[in-house]
This record gives C-alpha cells, structure tokens and sequence, in this order.
C-alpha cells in the first residue's frame, strides 16, 4: 500500500490538551464561562461528563495518558523526575503513531516540560517562525510592572536559596489583564505555529497527529483585556460552602501552596471574597481565551480542507479547586481536581451532539485513538477504548474509575516531598498547620516520615460513590491508615465523609478496588 492511500484511508488526529482545565465551559453547565467554540464541537461530538484524570498533576497524568499506563506502572507521582529516566522504553502513543504510517509534531505543552521526547515522540518539528514582525513571547507578562515583580521576586528567593528556587518558591503575580492582541501571549503565539504546522502537514502524503497544548488556564492566569472584559465581575458566583469536608481526611486538602507562591497572594489566612472573585474572574477570562484559539485551530482544518477526515479530541489534564473546599489548586483526591473535561469529534460517530455519564479514564484515550484510526493497541495498554460510546453513549460501560495522590497536604506544589528550603520561606506557617491537623486526627499513627514521603491515597470512583484509601505506599496490602466515602447520590459537592457509619459498605467498595481496573472493565 503506497503512504498517499494510507493518507486518504487513516484519520488525522487534532490532539488538544488544556492545562489546568476543570469542567467550567458552557457545554458543561456552567454557569457563566464563555466557551462557544468548545460547546460548538461539543454540541457535534461527543461530550464525556465522568471523565477522570489517574493523578491531578501535570506531570504524572501526562505520563499515564501518553504511554497508556497507569502512575503505579509509569512510577512518576510527582514533576521532578522525567518519564524517560523511569520508563525508557515506553511506546508513547505519537511514538506508536510513527510506527504506523503517521506523521507527528506538537506544538505547546503536550507532555509535561522535560518530558518532550522530540526524538522519539515526534517525526518532525512544528513550525517555529511567524515572520520578524511577530516574535515569539518571552514569560508569562506583559505590564513592565509584573515583569519587574516578577524578576525581583525570583532574585530575591535564588539569593537566598539558589537553583531550589525554581522549584515554586517565587513567581509573579496570579493574574494578569493587559490590552494586547491574542498573539501577545503563548497561547495565542503556538495555536499560530499550530495552524501553519497543520496546513504543512495536511499537504504530505501521510495521515498527521498534531498535538496543540494550552498552557492556560494553569496558573498565571495571563489573558489579553477583551477576555476579561467579557464577564461582569458582579455576576461571578462564588463557592458558597468552602468548608474541608466534615470528618474528612486531615491530610486530603493542601494549603494552597500553588497559588500562595504567586506575589499579590495572602501567604497565610483565607482569601477574601474580593479576591477570589478576581482569581475567578481570571481563570474564566484565560478558559474563554484559549476557547477563541480553539476555534481558530478548527477553523483551520476547514480552510485546509482535512476537517471531514479528522479525529478532535480535546481533554484537561486534571481538574483544579476555585475554593472548593477551601482549597485553590488541583493536587486532591476529591471529584473537583480528578474529574476533567473530555470532548470528541471524528467523522463517523453516531451518537453525534450526545453526551455519555459512562465512566471513563484519560489513560483510556490511548487505546481509543488506535481503534478510530485502524492502529494495533500495544500489549502494555492499561486502558480501555471507549469507542463503543460514540455510537451508544448509554450502554453499561466501567464499573470504576481509578485515581491517586500522594499525601497534598505535607507535599510541594509539584506533589514532591518537601524541601527544607520550602519549609523556611513563608510556606512553613502552613505546612505546620497542617501537620498539626494531622497529628489531631491521626493520633498514635503519626509517623513524619511515612506521612511525608509514602503516605497515598488511593481513590476510586463508582456510579454512586467515592472511596478514598490513605495506605502506607510501601505495603498497599496493609489496612489503610484511614478511609473516606462520599455517596455522590446524596452529597454530590463531597462535604461528608460516611465511611465510619457504613462499615458494610467500606469493605465492599474496599474490595473492588483491590480488585484493581481490569474488574472495573465493562462486560463483554
């Protein structure tokens, strides 16, 4: 078979991935986020509502969804160790891609920085020149008077703490509002390589898999003013219950350590209302942002004349906390940080414009991407091609989902283990606060070192329910240390821990997920 017939018989694939991203779009719900071009594609696609993310940080979720595997087979919980360095021989899926008539390139952030895999993941690179009237952005601001904050605050921290200040100790502010066009940003910059890429790439004679990765709405919230100017701040509404759990684990909530670091943050205390609407106002104003380039990147397989044989699938990587809880961040166990968006649009579905409740895993768009395009799914797959749901959104599918997160309360930002230098900034108020709520709770079981560097949560997340097991990492056989369950029936905002007056159902649910996720596949 010649490449130009694979080309006209093999789907391309628009490879969309959104940093940071909740469910907060309009397609979803939302009660005020501006997303027309995502709730476009949803209203023609499909749109995934109980998607979930293996580990709600970016690293780690990455690495599962790019090999197919799940954080205990990749071995990366946190994002300061590369894929590469734990998994060296992985099949990735571009990787598998190439190996089956594919052309790939990316441009953005696909997999986590340091994990880009340029010889190995892609056959060729993406554009990087627009023309010398437009260069490329350099850092997240653009008000002169952010940019100077922003070099102080990272002068004053590697002063004092060196190369550790890289690691979340300093940044700039949180938000940013500057009257500049799309292209000001790197958002708006790379879905401009991305186009340019996507119109060399539609004219070879190979099918394409080009990934396109927002670095929006991650923090800093960096959007151009029109975005902004979009929402009323007065009609932002606000958590009304930002309260941890009742009876909940002491350890499943952090301090918010991701945005505390950022300048014009309170580093201790809550955040006020005025303040929190504006951080809300940001996320929303940089989600619509990337929605726009969104558009524009779709728009752009019309104009080249590819769309109708084109796959488009768009997934967050994990979810993220705007004072759910109490917390603001991604790095939980909880529904708010493990649950992502999840569209898809391919040429041929059925079940066109639907929506499906069926559980599903960002570790299952591996081996789906292969079945749509007529590729082999490699043994070491640990997911499960949803397929089957774009023609029948409603039939029986998994029975769980599965996710996990190392201690967030008594670790960095990054889910590492904490530094000594982290602990003599402004964080060591929280993280002893913390640690003081945990020894309350956890009494005779507090040990600082399996608290620190090996305590896990485990969760699982059924039709009705949510467990979460706290189990010493290092003998996952052992008793968990202590237990959550949240009936999504009753209690779908997770306030009340019912494991303790359920004890039946604890071991039940206990027992599946010991069981694992290949007795959580749906019955064939």
């Amino acid at each position: 078979m010649g490449s130009s017939s694979q080309a006209a018989e093999q789907p391309n694939i628009l490879f969309i991935a959104i940093d940071d991203l909740r469910p907060e779009l309009g397609c979803y719900g939302s009660e005020i986020a501006i997303t027309p071009h995502l709730d476009a594609l949803a209203a023609d696609g499909m749109r995934f509502d109980r998607a979930y993310c293996q580990q709600a940080i970016c690293r780690p979720s990455r690495a599962s969804l790019m090999t197919g595997t799940r954080p205990e087979t990749t071995g990366l919980f946190h994002n300061y160790v590369s894929l590469r360095e734990l998994q060296p021989d992985v099949l990735t899926l571009p990787e598998h891609f190439i190996d089956h008539g594919y052309e790939t390139a990316y441009v953005g952030k696909i997999f986590h920085h340091g994990d880009t895999d340029e010889e190995r993941s892609w056959s060729r690179e993406a554009a990087r020149w627009l023309g010398p009237e437009m260069t490329k952005p350099k850092g997240p601001f653009r008000l002169p008077e952010n940019v100077q904050l922003r070099r102080e605050n990272f002068e004053e921290m590697f002063a004092k703490y060196g190369e550790a200040a890289r690691r979340g100790l300093a940044s700039g502010p949180a938000f940013e509002s500057a009257d500049v066009p799309d292209h000001a940003y790197i958002d708006g910059y790379n879905t401009l390589l991305a186009v340019k890429t996507m119109q060399q790439m539609a004219k070879a004679d190979k099918p394409f898999f080009l990934g396109m990765g927002y670095h929006l709405p991650h923090l800093n919230w960096c959007a151009p003013k029109k975005y902004w100017d979009l929402y009323d701040p007065n009609d932002i509404p606000l958590v009304t219950d930002g309260a941890a759990p009742e009876e909940g684990a002491a350890m499943g909530l952090h301090a918010s350590f991701e945005l505390r670091t950022r300048s014009n943050i309170p580093k201790h205390g809550p955040i006020d209302a005025d303040l929190a609407r504006t951080l809300k106002h940001a996320y929303l104003a940089s989600t619509s942002y990337v929605d726009a380039q969104i558009g524009m990147l779709t728009a752009a397989l019309d104009e080249a004349g590819v769309r109708d044989n084109t796959i488009i699938v768009v997934w967050g990587d994990h979810g993220w906390h705007l004072g759910d809880m109490g917390v603001w961040g991604k790095a939980t166990n909880y529904e708010i940080a493990t649950r992502v968006p999840l569209i898809i649009w391919t040429p041929d579905m059925q079940a066109r414009g639907e929506s499906t409740d069926a559980l599903v895993e960002l570790v299952d768009i591996y081996p789906t991407l292969c079945e749509l395009s007529g590729v082999p799914q490699p043994e070491h797959l640990e997911g499960h091609s949803f397929v089957p749901l774009l023609n029948q959104p409603d039939q029986p599918w998994k029975s769980a989902a599965f996710s996990q997160y190392p201690n967030p309360a008594l670790r960095e930002w990054a889910a590492n283990p904490l530094s000594q230098e982290m602990r003599e900034t402004w964080f060591g108020p929280l993280i002893q606060d913390v640690e003081q709520r945990i020894k309350a709770q956890q009494g005779d079981q507090w040990d600082r070192e399996l608290f620190e560097e090996h305590l896990m949560g485990y969760t699982m997340r059924t039709d009705r329910y949510r467990l979460v097991l706290w189990r010493d990492h290092r003998n996952p056989e052992a008793e968990p240390l202590f237990v959550e369950l949240y009936d999504h029936q009753t209690d779908p905002q997770e306030t009340k821990n019912i494991a303790a007056e359920n004890p039946d159902l604890v071991r039940e649910l206990t027992r599946q997920h010991n069981n694992g996720w290949r007795q959580a596949l749906p019955k064939t």
